[in-house]
C-alpha cells in the first residue's frame, strides 16, 4: 500500500535535470510564484524534521512523511534551527477548519537554502501542499534553492468517479485519491447510486445492496442500451458488481482526509433511481419494478426514505455538501401519477418541473436541518432553485454563471471541457469512449471566470472546477486511469494557478508528469504519440459553395446549431467529437434536408458530405442520402441515392458521402433520412466543387 501513497516516492527515483529553468517547468500545477537561486539542498540520510503541529494534526502529516518521504517529523512548540526541515503552522485550529474552503487558507510559502528547507503556513492543508511542491522539485535527491509563494486560484478542485455503472475496488480508488492529492486536487465526488447499481451499504434497507448491488453482466451496451436490465441477488452465479460497506467508506473517507480531500457523496434523486425502484416498487408511481426510473416524488413514503438514507450517509461523509444528483429525472410517470397530481394540486405546481423544484426544496429543508447543505447538477435550477443549493455546472457554463449571479456558490463541470469520458484522440486508434472529443489542450484552455465577471457576485459564488469520468463504457482499471491522466493535469491547473504560462510549457511539463505516472504504476495516455485535430479541421477548405445562402427545408436542433444558417457552407470542418460547434445536428423527422444556392447555373463536378455516427449517443450514419439539383429551386432532378448501410451498432466512424460527375445546375439539395425516429443526424460541411 505504500508504493501507492502519493507518488513523493518519486524524491528517491527521478534523476537530476541539469538546469533549474527544467527543474521549474516539472510542477503541476504551476505555482503562482517561484524564484531561484544558486545551489541545491541535499537529501541525506538521518534527515531531521520538526513541525509545530500537534494533536491529530501532527499524527496524521507525521504518518504521511514517514511513509512517503522517510522523513519522520518531531512535534515541538518553537522548532529548533538545529532541524533541517521546519514545517510550521502560523493560524488557528478554527482556520484549519475553514481551509478546504477558503483558497487563502490552502496558501503556502517554500524557502530552500542549502542547509534548510522552511515551509509555512496558516493551515496544515497549507503545509501538505508545500510538501507536495517539493516533491515535485527534487530530482536525484538534490532540490533547488528557491522561493515560493502560493496560492490556489480555487477552493474547490475536484474529480467525481461513477461507481456505479462500473464497480471499482476500495484499492483502486485510495490509488486515485493518491494521484488526486499529489496534483493538489482537493475534492473527491463519489457518485455512488444510478440505474448501473446501488454502491453503498444502508443497513436500515438492506435490498437496496442485496439485489441492486449486482446485475446480470458487465457489458453496458447489452445490459442497457439493449434493454436486457436485470438486477440480481448477491451470490448470483455470473453476477456482475458490488459495493462498499460501511466500513470500506470509512476507510476511504480517513484515507482521503489525511491527504485533504474531502469526499463529497451522491445520491441520486428522483431520477436515475431504477435500482431503488426496483428493490423498493413502492417509491415508484406504478407499485412494480423495472416500470421507471424516476422516484414517486409525490408519495410521503419516498421521502421517509429518503432522509432514513440520507441520515446513514451523513454519519459516513463529514463533507458540508451532499450531492442529490438532481439531473436528467424523466418526470414521464409524474403526468399521470394520482400521488404526483394530488401533490401538484395541493401546492398550485403549474408543471412536472415545479415538482422536482419542490421535491429538491424538501431535501434540501432536510439537510440544512441536519448542517449540511445541497449540491445538485444543473438542472436542479429548472423549476425554482432551492434556496441554498450549490449547483454544479455540466450542460455547459451558462447555468453555472447565472446561479452565481444569484448568489448560489458554483462549481463548473461543462461537459464540453471537463467530461473525462470522452475520446482524446482520434477515436479510430482510441479504446472505447462516449460520445465527444475533449483534447488536453481543450481542458487547459477552458477559463472558468471570464475577466467579465472579475469582481462581481460570479467571482465571488465561484467556489472551482471538477473534471468526471462517467463509465458505463469503461469497465476495466486501466482503462478509467487512461482516461483520466493527463487529462486531469489539465484541470489541476487551471484550479490552482492564476496566471498560466501557456500550453507549450505546460505541455512540456505534463510530458514529464506522465513519465511520473507510469513508473508509480497508473495507465497514462502517452501524450508523446498524441494524433491531434482531425486533419479536415485544421484549416479552412475551399470549394464553390462557400459562403452560399443555404435554406432548411429541414431544420437543425438549436441544441446543436453550430454557427447557424451558415455553418454547412462556412468552410469549417467538424473535428473528431460532435460538441465543440462545428457539426451541426439534426433529430426532425424529415432528417437533413438543405438547400445550397449557388447563385447561378453552375456545373457541378463533386459534392462531399461527411456524417459522423456515433453509437453511445444515437448518432447515426443516414439511412439514405439523396442528392438533387435544380435549376429553380422547385423542380429537383436526383442525380444520386444511396443507402450507406452502416451498421447501428459500430462504436464511431465518419462516413464520406462523395459524388462526382457532371451536371448543371443552380440549387444543389442535399437529403439525408435518419435510420430511426429519435437518432440524430450530423454534419459538418457540404463540399461542391472543391478547389
Amino acid at each position: 500500500m505504500r508504493k501507492q501513497i502519493l507518488f513523493c516516492v518519486a524524491l528517491l527515483l527521478l534523476s537530476i535535470l541539469s538546469s533549474v529553468s527544467v527543474v521549474a517547468q516539472d510542477v503541476i500545477p504551476q505555482p503562482n510564484n517561484i524564484s531561484y537561486s544558486k545551489g541545491y539542498f541535499t537529501l541525506n540520510k538521518g534527515l531531521k524534521a520538526v513541525t509545530n503541529l500537534t494533536g491529530q494534526d501532527f499524527k496524521v502529516l507525521n504518518q504521511f512523511t514517514s511513509d512517503n518521504m522517510d522523513m519522520p517529523l518531531t512535534s515541538m512548540k518553537k522548532p529548533s534551527k538545529a532541524y533541517n526541515v521546519c514545517l510550521i503552522c502560523t493560524g488557528t485550529a478554527l482556520q484549519a477548519t475553514q481551509a478546504q474552503d477558503s483558497a487563502r487558507l490552502q496558501g503556502y510559502e517554500l524557502e530552500v537554502s542549502p542547509k534548510s528547507i522552511t515551509i509555512q503556513s496558516l493551515t496544515p492543508t497549507g503545509l501538505f501542499y508545500g510538501l507536495l511542491t517539493l516533491a515535485q522539485l527534487e530530482k536525484g535527491r538534490q532540490i533547488p534553492c528557491v522561493k515560493v509563494k502560493d496560492t490556489p486560484c480555487f477552493p474547490y478542485r475536484g474529480l467525481m468517479i461513477d461507481c456505479s455503472r462500473h464497480f471499482w475496488t476500495k484499492k483502486f480508488i485510495m490509488k486515485q485519491l493518491d494521484a488526486m492529492a499529489y496534483f493538489k486536487l482537493n475534492r473527491f465526488h463519489w457518485h455512488l447510486t444510478d440505474g448501473g447499481g446501488w454502491r453503498i451499504e444502508v443497513k436500515q434497507y438492506p435490498r437496496l445492496t442485496n439485489e441492486t448491488a449486482y446485475r446480470t453482466q458487465s457489458d453496458w451496451v447489452k445490459w442497457w442500451m439493449e434493454k436486457d436490465r436485470k438486477y440480481c441477488p448477491v451470490g448470483t452465479p455470473g453476477a456482475y458488481g458490488g459495493y462498499y460497506t460501511q466500513q470500506d467508506i470509512k476507510d476511504i473517507v480517513r484515507y482521503a482526509a489525511a491527504r485533504h480531500i474531502t469526499v463529497i457523496p451522491e445520491i441520486e434523486m428522483p431520477g436515475h433511481s431504477d435500482e431503488v425502484v426496483y428493490a423498493y416498487p413502492e417509491l415508484s408511481c406504478t407499485g412494480k419494478p423495472y416500470t421507471q426510473s424516476d422516484l414517486c416524488v409525490g408519495k410521503e413514503k419516498t421521502y421517509t426514505f429518503l432522509e432514513n438514507v440520507l441520515k446513514e450517509v451523513m454519519q459516513l461523509f463529514p463533507s458540508e455538501y451532499i450531492h442529490i444528483g438532481g439531473d436528467e429525472a424523466e418526470r414521464r410517470t409524474w403526468n399521470t401519477c394520482p400521488d404526483c397530481q394530488r401533490l401538484m394540486k395541493e401546492h398550485n405546481l403549474k408543471n412536472t418541473a415545479e415538482l422536482q423544484s419542490y421535491f429538491t426544496h424538501r431535501i434540501e429543508q432536510f439537510l440544512n436541518k441536519n448542517g449540511r447543505k445541497l449540491l445538485g447538477w444543473d438542472e436542479i435550477m429548472e423549476g425554482k432553485l432551492a434556496p441554498n443549493a450549490a449547483v454544479m455546472s455540466w450542460r455547459g457554463t451558462d447555468a453555472g454563471i447565472e446561479a452565481a449571479k444569484h448568489k448560489h456558490h458554483v462549481v463548473m463541470a461543462p461537459q464540453q471541457y471537463y467530461y473525462l469520458n470522452m475520446y482524446q484522440d482520434d477515436p479510430m486508434g482510441q479504446p472505447k469512449a462516449q460520445g465527444g472529443y475533449t483534447r488536453l489542450d481543450k481542458i487547459y484552455s477552458y477559463n472558468p471566470l471570464p475577466m467579465t465577471y472579475k469582481g462581481t457576485d460570479v467571482e465571488k459564488y465561484m467556489d472551482g472546477v471538477q473534471a468526471c469520468v462517467w463509465t458505463e463504457f469503461i469497465s476495466e482499471p486501466d482503462h478509467l486511469e487512461y482516461m483520466l491522466y493527463p487529462r486531469l493535469f489539465a484541470l489541476a491547473e487551471t484550479g490552482w494557478t492564476k496566471k498560466p504560462t501557456g500550453y507549450v510549457d505546460f505541455h512540456r511539463r505534463a510530458l514529464v508528469n506522465v513519465e511520473r505516472l507510469k513508473k508509480e504504476g497508473y495507465h497514462v495516455f502517452d501524450l508523446s504519440k498524441e494524433k491531434g485535430p482531425r486533419e479536415e479541421s485544421r484549416s479552412i477548405t475551399i470549394h464553390e459553395a462557400l459562403g452560399k445562402p443555404v435554406t432548411y427545408l429541414g431544420r437543425y436542433s438549436e441544441k446543436y446549431r453550430a454557427e447557424g444558417d451558415s455553418s454547412l457552407v462556412n468552410g469549417l470542418r467538424g473535428d473528431w467529437g460532435y460538441l465543440e460547434g462545428r457539426w451541426q445536428g439534426f433529430i426532425d423527422s424529415t432528417g437533413m434536408d438543405v438547400v445550397v444556392d449557388m447563385g447561378k447555373i453552375t456545373d457541378i463536378r463533386d459534392v462531399e458530405v461527411d456524417f459522423m455516427h456515433m453509437y453511445d449517443v444515437v448518432i447515426y450514419a443516414p439511412e439514405s442520402v439523396t442528392l438533387m439539383v435544380s435549376d429553380d429551386g422547385k423542380n429537383y432532378k436526383t442525380i444520386d441515392k444511396i443507402n450507406p448501410g452502416i451498421k447501428a451498432n459500430v462504436p464511431y466512424l465518419l462516413y464520406p458521402y462523395v459524388w462526382k460527375g457532371n451536371v448543371k445546375g443552380r440549387y444543389v439539395r442535399m437529403k439525408a433520412l435518419s435510420r430511426e425516429p429519435d437518432a440524430w443526424i450530423f454534419t459538418d460541411e457540404i463540399i461542391i466543387n472543391r478547389k
